[in-house]
């Protein structure tokens, strides 16, 4: 029997741009628990009187593309937040990739933008879109970086680098890979480094690759400073 393709939900993305320019899209961070379009088909009673066996007779009528919703935690003030209270009334074009890289675009009206902060727990959101028309399920593609991977600290033997493999979107994986002027280090595949005496003269810079079932993309991190001893 083959192993099951079933996949929990973290990793997913989701993206909006104005309907005028669809190709510019604003991510928006701190969103989970997606519920994606769920339509539904109108029923048109089409009885009439000799309908056989006095039977009531039925075609399909309009199909409804449903709403989509998420939760988020709520950040006053933050750049997700401010991109939704400037998409109150306005048409976008919205995205959700999964993390196989499949990807949902539709076009939507943004219903809701119900917060909440509670004395006892974290602010959160619920944001819902309603769909207009039949949203487009596209085939896997590769996976495509967000925000750009950074390397902190100071590039000196000794002294930890520290790597944020940024956002990907439609990568189920991520893999690192430090190197030193351009040569990979050995066995340095985590998410911080240690200059050794090696290193001293070389700029540090690491790959970062997401990857999915099909496909894969790698970024590479701007060069630190050279390591000085």
């Amino acid at each position: 029997m083959p192993d099951t393709q079933a996949r929990i939900g973290y990793g997913i993305t989701f993206e909006m741009a104005d309907a005028a320019t669809p190709t510019d899209f604003v991510y928006l961070s701190e969103v989970y628990d997606v519920t994606p379009p769920s339509d539904s088909t109108d029923s048109v009673d089409v009885t009439h009187m000799q309908s056989p066996s006095r039977t009531r007779e039925f075609i399909e009528g309009l199909t409804d593309p449903g709403e989509m919703s998420f939760e988020m935690n709520y950040v006053p003030g933050s750049a997700s937040d401010l991109a939704l209270m400037a998409a109150k009334g306005k048409r976008k074009y919205c995205r959700v990739t999964f993390p196989n890289g499949v990807q949902l675009l539709f076009y939507g009206l943004r219903q809701s933008y119900e917060k909440a902060a509670p004395t006892d727990d974290k602010m959160t959101a619920t944001v819902t879109f309603k769909v207009s028309g039949e949203p487009i399920m596209t085939t896997a593609a590769a996976p495509r970086n967000i925000t750009a991977p950074t390397i902190t600290g100071t590039a000196q033997v000794g002294v930890p680098l520290t790597l944020d493999p940024g956002i990907w979107a439609g990568a189920s994986d991520i893999t690192v890979q430090w190197k030193a002027a351009g040569a990979a280090i050995s066995g340095a595949t985590g998410t911080s480094y240690v200059p050794v005496s090696g290193n001293v003269g070389d700029p540090i810079t690491a790959d970062v690759m997401g990857a999915n079932d099909d496909f894969s993309t790698t970024v590479t991190t701007t060069a630190t400073a050279n390591v000085i001893a």
